[in-house]
């Protein structure tokens, strides 16, 4: 079942998001998070991170996992996922340190570390709450569209187009990640609970096909959230109406 909440604009969309959070956190303090990078979450992040300091959300005791992080890219570097959810979120809460989990995409071996990542969930509980965006060719995490999708954590080669859509953040085209390490599709659906965020008239195509419940397919990743017992769909107007 997928639920849908359309929103003004992106900065709503955000507080909708928290909210969602929120509830949870309140409702079990240790709390596992999901979570997600990208443009499309920060205003989630930014109502989070107000909620902590004006109301006394406590992070205290969450442990978090992030969705994904490119292969071959130093965490100290400004594109890295790892220095994005510092700098978004952790530093703006409590959340303690060892209890914050983002993929390493420089593990010497990253095939064991994939397999290691999916049990430190398992050890966690499993994933209450899983925040989502979704790329414009209806990608989640960095599951590409293809005729076969991955069940665990692992790498990932990224499609042209993801490439392309990052090339913007990075000074020459030689630098811009080709490969990912990635939760799969299972470990997605294994959370609990699903929030997934989009906002923006290029996100309009893939939330109307979404919105549509026209067909679940590899070819479009996000739209296997449809067999998800718990799922929310939070869109701005801009994504909803295009």
């Amino acid at each position: 079942m997928m639920k849908i909440i359309i929103t003004k604009n992106a900065q709503e969309m955000g507080k909708e998001g928290a909210k969602i959070f929120a509830e949870q956190i309140r409702s079990k303090p240790d709390s596992v998070l999901g979570l997600a990078t990208g443009s499309t979450p920060i205003p989630c992040y930014q109502e989070l991170a107000r909620m902590h300091k004006e109301e006394n959300l406590d992070f205290s005791k969450i442990t978090t996992f992030n969705l994904d992080e490119y292969i071959g890219i130093s965490e100290s570097d400004a594109n890295s996922y790892h220095y994005f959810m510092n700098n978004e979120l952790f530093q703006h809460i409590n959340v303690d340190l060892k209890n914050i989990h983002i993929p390493d995409g420089n593990a010497e071996d990253i095939d064991l570390f994939a397999k290691q990542y999916d049990e430190w969930i398992q050890f966690a509980g499993g994933i209450d709450i899983q925040l989502l965006g979704i790329g414009e060719n209806g990608h989640i995490g960095f599951n590409e569209p293809a005729e076969e999708l991955m069940t665990g954590t692992g790498r990932v080669q990224l499609a042209q187009s993801t490439i392309n859509a990052n090339a913007r953040f990075f000074d020459i085209d030689e630098e811009v990640p080709k490969e990912a390490i990635t939760m799969g599709m299972k470990t997605i659906m294994d959370a609990k609970k699903i929030v997934i965020m989009a906002s923006g008239v290029k996100k309009h195509d893939v939330v109307k096909r979404l919105a549509g419940k026209e067909f679940l397919s590899t070819k479009m990743p996000v739209s296997l959230l449809f067999l998800h017992s718990d799922c929310t769909l939070i869109v701005d107007e801009a994504a909803y109406n295009g």
